[in-house]
């Protein structure tokens, strides 16, 4: 069979399907998009407050959260950030603009419609046959082709790339049935949560601080031998009516979640600024009014009025009033203050899926099923996931064209490694 004669079936346009449609048929497959909702891309659409968030300004492949770090890693080699700009930029002529203050890329227009419609327009200039609202219902293989059948019709093709997503934000589309596909034919896929996920704390008590945000260090831990039974996370904290959102909450999420579905209970500290404990002394001791005057230059006011509570610090004591317990309660509080939390808020608002199909168990030149041969798999149903910033979608964007390139004949689609990240 040429590849030209090759027909392929891609479920899922999101951000991994959209970039594995485009690569397959530029290939030369004969390629079908099959997208449950009447859109696609609607992840693309939400992310970044509406803007999309592309790519990080430098891909941390440390920092992602798998059953196999080394093969992560493998993977977001096979496409460097360079080459991932390149094709935005140059090939689908979305302009990019780094926000160095967040270390990500926004298109320039500030628009995440353009990308995914760009995305779009890209898979269809292919020749890629995209059927909204339409659903996989199962997926049946034969001795050398697989029969895919969907709520309009059945085909039957030589290769399936599945980019289904997981189960996180499943009003988008994703509600993570194809795990159960993928074990159906023998894949191996690790417990699923909610990652990237606010968590929130019942009854809240800090519902008084609600819109209140600050840049802060967080740190959790549970005591396992389990992977990811610790995250430390700089960045935004936000505190919300239920509990706690912003990138440096969402980013050591995971570690909360996994620990609660263990029926136990991780801890989170939180170190407000960036002053430690010797910088907060010294302030104390350079200040001779009031305490709430000297650590509401650093920290928003109505948290401070919180701090002082909780350490039973009236709000009229002097610096130089400070007992020694007040003063050693306050700085433990300011460095690594204990938050408390009782759950999350789960799929309806992750990022994305913690856990899903294991790695070791595809071809990671091709993403290839090595227990299911014409079988692909990419993007989020896959065990592993990065931070937030851009980091889950240069995963999207490298597995999905990694699928994809394995469309095209063996000689041409291997590409050369590199450790680069840039």
């Amino acid at each position: 069979m040429g590849t030209r004669d090759k027909q392929v079936v891609v479920v899922g346009a999101g951000a991994a399907g959209l970039v594995a449609a485009i690569f397959a048929a530029r290939a030369g497959c004969r390629v079908v998009l099959i997208e449950r909702t009447s859109d696609g891309g609607r992840k693309i659409l939400i992310s970044g407050g509406g803007r999309c968030n592309v790519l990080p300004q430098a891909i941390e492949p440390h920092r992602f959260v798998s059953e196999s770090p080394a093969l992560v890693r493998r993977l977001l080699r096979s496409w460097p950030l360079a080459g991932q700009r390149v094709f935005f930029e140059q090939e689908l002529r979305i302009p990019l603009k780094l926000e160095a203050e967040d270390r990500k890329y926004f298109p320039m227009s500030d628009r995440a419609r353009d990308v995914r419609d760009a995305l779009m327009s890209a898979a269809r200039s292919a020749g890629v046959a995209i059927s909204f609202n339409t659903r996989m219902t199962s997926l049946e293989r034969r001795s050398s082709s697989w029969v895919v059948n969907t709520s309009h019709e059945s085909l039957e093709v030589a290769a399936v790339i599945l980019a289904t997503g997981g189960s996180s934000v499943p009003a988008t589309g994703s509600d993570g049935a194809m795990f159960d596909v993928v074990r159906a034919v023998g894949h191996t896929v690790h417990p699923t949560y909610p990652a990237l996920t606010p968590l929130v704390a019942q009854p809240a008590p800090h519902a008084s601080l609600s819109g209140v945000s600050l840049t802060v260090r967080i740190r959790a831990k549970w005591d396992t031998e389990m992977h990811g039974g610790y995250a430390e996370a700089q960045g935004g904290f936000l505190f919300t009516h239920r509990g706690y959102s912003g990138p440096a909450v969402l980013d050591v999420s995971h570690v909360a979640v996994r620990s609660r579905l263990a029926g136990e209970r991780a801890t989170l500290r939180v170190r407000w600024s960036d002053l430690d404990r010797e910088e907060w002394l010294a302030a104390f001791q350079q200040h001779r009014g009031l305490v709430l005057s000297a650590v509401s230059r650093h920290l928003p006011s109505r948290l401070v009025e919180r701090l002082l509570h909780d350490t039973e610090i009236p709000l009229d004591r002097k610096t130089t009033e400070l007992r020694r317990t007040e003063r050693t309660a306050l700085v433990e509080a300011l460095t690594s203050y204990e938050l408390p939390w009782t759950g999350d808020e789960g799929y309806k608002k992750a990022e994305v899926t913690g856990g899903g199909v294991a790695l070791d168990e595809l071809d990671p030149r091709t993403l290839e099923s090595r227990v299911a041969p014409g079988l692909y798999l990419c993007g989020e149903i896959l065990d592993a996931f990065g931070p937030i910033g851009g980091h889950n979608f240069a995963w999207a964007w490298a597995t999905g064209r990694l699928a994809g390139l394995a469309q095209q004949p063996a000689t041409n689609n291997q590409q050369p490694a590199t450790d680069k990240f840039d």
